[in-house]
């Protein structure tokens, strides 16, 4: 039997990255999965590359509360119930100093990242608890999670996911006693548009090659991160709460500067963005 057997998941932001494989492991594992976006062009082109009736289309955008709660009562009137719900929508600010940035833009980033990730595991705690059903929520990590984890010149990005983490814990331990699983996955380095802007900053154009040789050091495919996704909305959390995984652990870190050499001599390097 497939981990995910019968199971339905919305994935916010699933129409590329690291949402779209996740998406697709979903659907290898039995599940059915709401695909999103707030483009309505996007949603219908991921929703082409799935057979028919595995996957349901639609549009919402994860700045408004309202249209959130929408997009759970949509996923319950299509598929008839929610198992998991994974707050994957993020976007990053352009590569810049504080004292060189776009207040607007800056802030767009809190609202994407962090109101989205709050709206989306209120209006999914809420279902749940009216259902009276297990589930799941699982929320994304990444650089800015982690103490040792610095982001210069990505500074709004950073802020929002060290505080998705602390929300995540504090949610975790507010329904302790409830059983509902609430997650935070760490993706690791993933060339997304993200990260590989098309407009470089000038900031970015000046550390160009340091940032590329991270990427080749770190970065990995966005599958890795979707198998971890998997695991966490199984049936192997059942009964647990506050779990934090990462796709990119120290362990994976090592083995994966101490083969950087191995693979950039023999041409082994993946820099295809996803």
């Amino acid at each position: 039997m497939k981990q995910l057997e019968n199971k339905v998941a919305i994935i916010t932001g699933s129409t590329k990255g690291i949402g779209r494989a996740i998406a697709h492991e979903f659907v290898r594992e039995g599940a059915r999965v709401v695909i999103t976006s707030s483009r309505r062009e996007n949603v219908e082109a991921a929703v082409s590359e799935f057979s028919p009736g595995s996957v349901y289309g639609h549009v919402c955008d994860v700045l408004s509360y309202d249209e959130m709660e929408g997009l759970v009562r949509a996923a319950v009137e299509r598929f008839g119930t929610i198992d998991c719900f994974i707050n994957n929508a993020g976007i990053s600010d352009p590569f810049v100093n504080v004292g060189d940035s776009d207040p607007d833009a800056w802030g767009k980033v809190i609202d994407t990242n962090l109101k989205g990730t709050y709206y989306g595991s209120r209006a999914a705690i809420r279902y749940f608890l009216s259902e009276g059903k297990r589930g799941k929520i699982i929320n994304l990590a990444g650089s800015g999670t982690d103490k040792a984890s610095n982001t210069p010149y990505i500074s709004a990005y950073g802020s929002t996911k060290a505080a998705i983490s602390r929300f995540t814990f504090a949610m975790a331990a507010e329904y302790r006693d409830k059983p509902v699983s609430i997650m935070l996955l760490h993706p690791g380095l993933v060339r997304t548009g993200m990260i590989s802007p098309e407009n470089p900053t000038p900031e970015l154009l000046r550390q160009h090659k340091t940032f590329n040789t991270i990427q080749d050091i770190f970065s990995q495919s966005p599958e890795r991160s979707a198998r971890y996704a998997v695991k966490m909305a199984s049936s192997w959390s059942d009964g647990k709460t506050g779990i934090y995984m990462s796709a990119l652990d120290g362990k994976r870190k090592k083995l994966m500067l101490m083969s950087y050499p191995f693979r950039k001599l023999t041409n082994r390097i993946d820099r295809r963005t996803f």
